[in-house]
């Protein structure tokens, strides 16, 4: 028997809601089976919420969702189906017909009937909990992010941390606490959202602090204009923004956290706001998406501004200048990193520190360039004195 398979997506991610079954052999079949995630009593939860309660049937009740991240390879997969906006709530979603037997048939860009398909009303639902899906795999991987970071930061910038977590962690517990009762009540009661509503503040001040730090490096990186001091200011950028990155992505966790909560709550006492909540805090989050973005790649834009000047005076200070472009890639690297956890688009390409006879044999030819048929001479004489010197002076440290 065929079966209507309902797709749905955000833009993060994709839900597939159908029959249990239907939905397991279209996602084999899309290789995506692996990767999905069962919505399980929170898509349940909506069925019976605010306005949906009167359009569920037992078809719809009976039916599973399962949800996955959007990924450049799963968006191919998926778009070849030409999923089209929904005009009340702006989804891109559409139906495919399922056959027996996993294969899948054809596309069907509007439902015919009401079926075990899931009406406006119940899209806006499954919109909320799509957001709070991603919000949880986004968590998931900042936790693993911050587990990485946290071996690589030094006792001394480990106090420094602590002293500038602490500001975030009451509002860390109250958090935890609340998510630990939504989870145990499933849902966002009054009692529970009073306890959370003021935690944004302390963690927006935290986020600010942490990029006025990383400014501060940049600013720091573009007044040094001595070899040496650049090379210690670089290497001090290591750890520092590590450090900040750090800061930067709990960050981020809490603030996903809260927003779980923020959805949940409006679900429960206001689900016809849904989809307004659910867009304002998508703006909101790709606002501080765009901050760290130019923070980081200021940064950025200084350490290579910096990486290529130590690279023209590598002949005069052989040690240092090196240490300058080291320093500079593993910053890009780290930037890197933390842009692609959060879904900031980078590129990077990393410096190569010149070899010293290279520098070395441009300025012998320069030498000659600049010295007229008569003083070739004497250039060629007077270079390769110069270069003797500095390459004794270097393999004596």
């Amino acid at each position: 028997m065929d079966s209507e398979i309902q797709l749905i997506s955000d833009g993060d991610g994709l839900a597939v809601n159908a029959e249990s079954t239907a939905v397991k052999e279209f996602l084999v079949s899309e290789d995506l089976w692996s990767s999905s995630k069962d919505l399980g009593q929170r898509f349940k939860s909506i069925l019976g919420t605010g306005a949906v309660v009167a359009q569920a049937g037992s078809e719809i009740a009976a039916n599973s969702c399962r949800w996955l991240k959007m990924t450049e390879e799963s968006a191919h997969q998926v778009n070849k189906y030409g999923l089209r906006k929904a005009t009340k709530t702006g989804l891109p979603t559409g139906v495919v017909l399922g056959r027996k037997g996993g294969q899948i048939g054809t596309f069907l860009e509007f439902a015919k009937g009401p079926g075990s398909l899931l009406s406006p009303a119940m899209l806006s639902g499954v919109a909320g909990i799509m957001a709070q899906a991603a919000m949880q795999q986004s968590m998931a991987e900042i936790t693993a992010y911050l587990a990485r970071i946290d071996e690589k930061i030094d006792d001394v910038l480990r106090a420094q941390r602590d002293q500038v977590l602490s500001r975030m962690d009451g509002a860390d517990f109250v958090i935890e606490d609340a998510m630990t009762v939504r989870d145990s009540v499933r849902r966002v009661d009054e009692i529970t959202w009073s306890t959370v509503q003021d935690t944004p503040g302390k963690i927006g001040d935290t986020q600010a602090y942490a990029l006025r730090q990383l400014n501060g490096l940049a600013k720091k990186m573009e007044r040094k204009s001595k070899i040496g001091d650049l090379a210690k200011t670089a290497k001090e950028a290591e750890s520092e923004v590590q450090m900040w990155l750090f800061v930067l992505a709990r960050c981020f966790y809490l603030q996903d956290a809260f927003d779980m909560l923020r959805l949940g709550r409006v679900l429960d006492a206001s689900p016809d706001d849904l989809d307004g909540h659910r867009l304002g805090l998508k703006a909101a989050r790709q606002k501080r998406l765009d901050a760290i973005s130019q923070a980081t790649e200021h940064l950025i834009a200084r350490m290579d501004a910096a990486a290529h000047r130590a690279n023209t005076k590598l002949l005069w200070h052989p040690t240092t200048s090196p240490v300058v472009v080291h320093s500079r890639n593993n910053v890009a690297t780290g930037v890197h990193d933390f842009h692609g956890l959060l879904g900031i688009e980078s590129g990077r390409q990393s410096l190569e520190a010149r070899r010293w006879m290279d520098a070395a044999a441009e300025a012998r030819d320069k030498a000659l360039e600049n010295a007229g048929p008569a003083a070739a001479g004497i250039a060629v004489g007077g270079v390769a004195l110069a270069l003797k010197v500095l390459h004794d002076r270097r393999r004596k440290g």
